[in-house]
């Protein structure tokens, strides 16, 4: 029971104090706090590791054009490499609408606990254009957002292993 008195003074009664204590206790230490993560050389590391030699294969969508089919994109990673604090290169293939070209891309990455974003933010990419993105990576999976220009939409799809040249 919580009593308070308005006047002079504002005071709450002990059980008042000890229930709202308790409480908190008690919600800070409910659920699990899950697995402890590795540290964040070891996730580059695995990230470096699984990032060599697939395709991204997947879909985008067109903000303002969500009664249209999801077109298809296909964006192939022979390696990514850490090459700053934040800052990560992404050898790729970028195939988009009639361009095919392959490039040394640098992006930031950030990381939200296990998972990387890549953070682009008005980046000029040679041939395509400038764009801003955000692409969260989860085992095999990514999804994100884009911009270029007024354009914009969301892409999502599967890491891929590339098949190997026969």
């Amino acid at each position: 029971m919580l009593s308070m008195r308005i006047g002079r003074g504002t005071w709450c009664g002990t059980r008042g104090v000890l229930v709202v204590c308790s409480a908190g206790l008690l919600t800070a230490g409910c659920g699990s706090e899950g697995p402890v993560l590795p540290p964040l050389d070891e996730l580059e590391r695995r990230f470096t590791e699984r990032m060599r030699d697939v395709a991204l294969v997947g879909q985008f969508t067109v903000v303002g054009r969500e009664n249209q089919t999801p077109r298809p994109e296909r964006y192939e990673i022979e390696s990514v490499e850490k090459v700053g604090e934040d800052r990560w290169q992404f050898n790729a293939r970028l195939q988009y609408a009639s361009v095919d070209v392959t490039l040394p891309i640098r992006v930031t990455m950030l990381w939200a606990g296990d998972t990387p974003m890549v953070s682009l933010t008005d980046l000029s990419i040679p041939t395509l254009g400038t764009f801003s993105s955000r692409v969260l990576f989860y085992e095999d999976r990514y999804a994100g957002t884009w911009q270029h220009g007024d354009t914009g939409g969301h892409l999502y799809g599967l890491i891929e292993p590339m098949q190997p040249a026969r």
